[in-house]
C-alpha cells in the first residue's frame, strides 16, 4: 500500500533536510531488510545503509541546488509550494541508486518526447487536489475507496475524453526552468465537486479524469455520473404517480412525457422494483397510446393463462396456501359424511385435489364417494382439456381406493352456470344425498366486471345448499372508481408480490434443476405482469382483474346469504408448518383475522382464504 505525505505549509526559502524531501514522496513499506540498513529510516519506508548515509547526504543536497531550490527567491515561495503539496514520486528500494540516477537526468539534455504511448485504463481521483505526475507515464491516480457493498450509490465509470489542465502562461514560462521533465513525463489535472442530494445524504461529483501527454488539448471532459439509488427510486415512484394522475386527468400530453421517463429511472433500480415499474410503464403507455391488450376472454389467452398458473403455483407458496387452508376447510365440512361432491369453479390442471383425496382416504372408518365438478374455459385447440385432468384424477384415485366421479362443464363465464349442473344427486330416491362444497380460488374477482354476474351466481350457489363454501382472493382492492387510487394501490402490492418473488426463492427441493427454477419465476413475473397490465391499461368489461379486500367480500357474501365459518387454530398452525418447509419461509407470514387467514411477505397480507355457509333463516 502507497502512502503519500505531504508538506502541508510548503518549503520556505533555502535549503532543505533529509525530512523534508522526504515529506515529498510517496513511500511504501519497507521490504526485507538486512542487518546494515538503517533502522530509523528503514521505519519510515527508506531502505539506506547506515554506511551510505553521508554519501545519500550530499548526492539530496547537489539534487536540490540542481533543481534550483536551494537559493529560491522569496517572490517565487508559491512554486516551493505547489512542489511540497502536489509533486509525487514513487519512493524507491535503494534511495542512494534513485537519487543518483536523478542527478545523471537532470545533468542530460532533455532528451526527444517518445511517440505517444496508448492512453491507460482512466481511475476517479477521491480527492479533489491537483496532482502532478513525475517520472515516467501518465500521471498517477490515488486509488478509488472501496466500495461498501451496503450502499445505495454506484458510480459509473466511462472512458473519459482527453482534457487539458489550465496553465498561466507567464507562470508557466517563470516556472520552466526549475521544473524537470523526463522521456515520457506528463502532467495531469483532477477535480471533483460534491453536493449533497436530498433524502439518503448521497454524494453526486463530476470527475475529469487525467488524459496522456498526446491527447487533444481542447477536447471536453466527460462527466462521470454517481447515480443514487435511493434518489431514483423516489423520482420513479413520483413519475409512476404523476403519470397516472395525469390520465386520469386526461392530460396525455403531460402522460406521455413522463411515461418516457420511467425506463431510465427505473433501470437503476434492483431486479425486483425495476421489473415492476417495467410492467406499470408499460400499462401506463398502452393506456397513454390507447393501446389495449387482448381481452382475457380469448380462447388462446385461456389457455396461456393457465401454464402461467402452473408455474405461479411452483414458484411461491400462494397458490399451494390456497388450496390447502381450502382443502382444510372442506376436510372438516366432510367429517362423518359418506358421500361428498365438490364443485370447482377455475379447476385449471386440478393441482389442488389430490391432497384433499388423500386426505379423505387415510379417514376413520374408509374414504367416501368422491364426485368432483370442473369448471374451465374453452380451449384454443377445440381439445377436451377437462376429460384429461378428469383421467389423471381417477387414476390417482383408483390407486389410494376412493370411489371417484368426475364431470368437467365448459364455461366462458362462471355466469352461464344454471343450477341444474350443480344439483346433488341422491335426492330422488332413497340414498344418503351429496354433502356439497363449493371451491372458488382468484375467480370471483371476475364475475364483479359484469353486472350483476356475482349475485346470479351466488344465487346459484346458494340454490344448490352447500355445506361450505370456501373463496381465495387477493387481499388488495382494485376496484375502486378512481384510476389514481387503483394505480396506487396495485402499485404497492404487486411491489410486495414481486419482492417475494425475489426473496422468497423457487420452494423447489435442491435436486431439482435451477433452470426450471428460474423458468417458473419468470413466467411467474409474467404471471403477475399480465394482471398489472389489465388493472392499469383496461376498463369497462375487459378489466377482469378487480381484486376487493376481504372486509369488502366479507359484505358482499352477508347480503347474498352466507356467514362466515371460521376456519380455526388448526388449520392456521397447519399453514404455519407449510410455509416453515418453503424456501425463504422466513419472510412470509400468517394471520388469522376474524375466523380467516391471511397469507402475506413481512407486514403486508397478500392473499387471503375465508370459508362461509348459508346463514340461518
Amino acid at each position: 500500500m502507497k502512502r503519500e505525505y505531504q508538506d502541508a505549509s510548503g518549503s520556505a526559502a533555502g535549503g532543505s533536510d533529509l525530512g523534508s524531501s522526504k515529506d515529498k514522496m510517496m513511500v511504501a513499506p519497507a521490504g526485507e531488510q538486512d542487518e546494515e540498513v538503517d533502522e530509523l529510516l528503514a521505519a519510515l519506508g527508506y531502505k539506506v545503509r547506515s554506511s551510505d548515509m553521508a554519501d545519500v547526504a550530499q548526492k539530496l543536497e547537489q539534487l536540490e541546488m540542481a533543481m534550483g531550490m536551494g537559493g529560491v527567491p522569496a517572490a517565487d515561495d508559491g512554486f516551493v509550494s505547489h512542489l511540497a503539496a502536489d509533486t509525487v514520486h514513487y519512493n524507491p528500494s535503494d534511495l542512494s541508486s534513485w537519487v543518483e540516477s536523478m542527478l545523471s537526468e537532470l545533468n542530460a539534455p532533455p532528451p526527444p518526447l517518445p511517440p505517444a504511448p496508448a492512453p491507460p485504463a482512466p481511475q476517479l481521483v477521491s480527492t479533489s487536489s491537483t496532482v502532478t505526475g513525475g517520472g515516467s507515464g501518465a500521471g498517477y491516480f490515488d486509488p478509488p475507496p472501496a466500495v461498501d457493498s451496503s450502499s445505495s450509490t454506484y458510480a459509473l465509470k466511462p472512458i473519459p475524453s482527453p482534457v487539458a489542465a489550465p496553465a498561466d502562461p507567464s507562470a508557466d514560462s517563470a516556472r520552466e526552468p526549475k521544473r524537470m521533465r523526463t522521456g515520457g513525463g506528463s502532467t495531469s489535472s483532477s477535480s471533483s465537486s460534491s453536493s449533497s442530494m436530498g433524502g439518503g445524504g448521497a454524494r453526486s461529483a463530476v470527475v475529469e479524469a487525467a488524459p496522456p501527454a498526446s491527447a487533444a488539448a481542447n477536447a471536453p471532459a466527460v462527466p462521470v455520473v454517481v447515480v443514487d439509488t435511493q434518489e431514483a427510486g423516489i423520482r420513479l415512484v413520483h413519475a409512476l404517480l404523476a403519470c397516472a394522475e395525469a390520465v386520469q386527468q386526461e392530460n396525455f400530453s403531460a402522460a406521455e412525457a413522463l411515461v418516457k421517463q420511467i425506463p431510465m429511472l427505473a433501470s437503476s433500480q434492483g431486479r425486483a422494483m425495476r421489473k415492476v415499474a417495467a410492467y406499470f410503464g408499460e400499462a401506463l403507455a398502452r393506456r397513454v397510446y390507447r393501446f389495449r391488450p387482448a381481452p382475457d376472454s380469448s380462447l388462446l389467452d385461456a389457455a396461456f393463462a393457465d401454464l402461467l398458473h402452473a408455474h405461479f403455483y411452483e414458484s411461491c407458496p400462494y397458490l399451494k396456501f390456497a388450496h390447502f387452508t381450502a382443502n382444510q376447510a372442506i376436510l372438516e365440512a366432510f367429517a362423518g359424511c359418506r358421500r361428498v361432491h365438490v364443485v370447482d369453479f377455475g379447476i385449471k390442471q386440478g393441482m389442488q385435489w389430490p391432497a384433499l383425496l388423500q386426505a379423505l382416504a387415510l379417514r376413520p372408518g374408509g374414504p367416501p364417494s368422491f364426485r368432483l365438478t370442473g369448471v374451465g374455459p374453452p380451449q384454443p385447440d377445440e381439445t377436451d382439456a377437462l376429460q384429461q385432468v378428469g383421467w389423471k384424477l381417477a387414476q390417482f384415485a383408483h390407486t389410494i381406493r376412493v370411489d371417484f366421479q368426475y364431470r368437467g362443464l365448459v364455461a366462458a363465464t362462471l355466469a352461464d352456470l344454471e343450477q341444474f349442473m350443480l344439483q346433488p344427486e341422491g335426492e330422488e330416491n332413497d340414498e344418503e344425498p351429496e354433502v356439497i362444497a363449493v371451491n372458488s380460488v382468484f375467480e370471483m374477482h371476475r364475475l364483479l366486471a359484469q353486472p350483476g354476474a356475482l349475485e346470479k351466481v351466488l344465487g346459484t350457489v346458494r340454490a344448490v345448499r352447500p355445506k361450505i363454501v370456501t373463496v381465495v382472493e387477493q387481499e388488495a382492492n382494485h376496484n375502486s372508481g378512481s384510476f389514481l387510487d387503483r394505480f396506487t394501490q396495485s402499485l404497492h402490492y404487486y411491489s410486495t408480490m414481486f419482492d417475494s418473488l425475489e426473496g422468497g426463492g423457487s420452494g423447489q427441493s435442491d435436486a431439482s434443476p435451477g433452470a426450471a427454477a428460474g423458468t417458473d419465476q419468470v413466467m411467474s413475473e409474467v404471471y403477475l405482469g399480465r394482471q398489472i397490465c389489465n388493472v392499469v391499461a383496461c376498463e369497462g368489461a375487459e378489466r377482469t382483474e378487480r381484486h376487493e379486500t376481504l372486509v369488502q367480500w366479507r359484505n358482499r357474501l352477508g347480503r347474498a346469504g352466507f356467514e362466515p365459518v371460521h376456519l380455526g387454530s388448526n388449520a392456521y398452525k397447519q399453514a404455519s408448518t407449510l410455509l416453515a418447509l418453503f424456501a425463504g419461509g422466513d419472510g412470509y407470514r400468517v394471520e388469522e383475522k376474524d375466523g380467516c387467514l391471511t397469507l402475506g411477505w413481512h407486514t403486508r397480507p397478500l392473499i387471503a382464504t375465508s370459508a362461509w355457509r348459508l346463514a340461518a333463516a
